[in-house]
């Protein structure tokens, strides 16, 4: 057995349990159960692309893919970024209108009182 193949299992097995990583994290964005959840394992499925291109860099010997993993480190960054702004956005439309149903709610009760 030459040090490439022994290299080539060990990119295999690399790619293969950074799949199944993967994977498990996929699960965790759908199921949730909070926001913050779902966020952190989509951050997690980015890094472990990235992880998974380097490798395969490794793997192939093209330098190219370097290039092509650090843009996806950026495009990954920015969908965390917007997906935060999303959620923070929604999250105080929903405090808002907490708000204002306590404040009629506190309003009708008040006018009860009165009646």
């Amino acid at each position: 057995m030459t040090i490439e193949n022994v290299y080539h299992a060990l990119y295999v097995s690399t790619l293969v349990a950074l799949s199944v990583m993967t994977l498990l994290c996929l699960v965790r964005a759908i199921r949730g159960p909070r926001i913050a959840d779902r966020v952190v394992a989509v951050n997690m499925i980015c890094t472990l692309t990235l992880a998974m291109i380097c490798v395969l860099a490794l793997m192939y010997g093209e330098g190219y893919l370097i290039d092509v993993g650090l843009v996806y480190a950026l495009i990954g960054f920015l969908a965390v970024v917007v997906l935060c702004k999303v959620y923070m956005g929604v999250a105080l439309e929903r405090r808002e209108k907490r708000e204002q149903q306590a404040v009629e709610n506190t309003q009708t009760e008040g006018g009860d009182a009165h009646a």
